[in-house]
């Protein structure tokens, strides 16, 4: 089912809300971290937006998700009173780990001749879990 205009609009509002806090985190507790917010998605009903963030460096990834998902309901009250004027209610939120910058590079590395061709022989590259 396509996005509404609805859909994109908050998914838009909440994405560049997003950024401002979790980039005020980073500053405050997290020294040579980058946390992006690549991609912002929100259900039909508005209920639930999922959050995918891009970590760099990406070893950190998984703690730093981790981290952020425990304080979710800090991030949501944040975002409420940022996004009041603009939302009745403050969709559950939900994160999630965005590893295409690796998938690219995983690629880039193999096309760039670091490992076997990967036209003739696709097996090597490693699978994308669809979320």
């Amino acid at each position: 089912m396509e996005e509404t205009n609805r859909q994109r609009k908050i998914a838009g509002v909440i994405q560049r809300d997003l950024v401002d806090v979790l980039q005020r985190a980073a500053q405050d507790g997290m020294r040579g971290v980058i946390i992006s917010v690549s991609k912002v998605s929100v259900t039909a009903d508005l209920g639930v937006a999922k959050v995918y963030l891009s970590v760099f460096p990406s070893e950190k990834r998984q703690e730093i998700v981790e981290g952020i998902k425990s304080n979710t309901s800090l991030i949501r009250y944040e975002l409420a009173q940022r996004t009041k004027n603009q939302l009745r209610r403050m969709p559950e939120l939900l994160f999630f780990g965005d590893d295409s910058l690796d998938y690219i590079e995983e690629i880039d590395k193999s096309l760039n001749g670091g490992d076997e061709d990967p036209i003739k022989n696709p097996e090597i590259l490693p699978r994308r879990q669809k979320r």
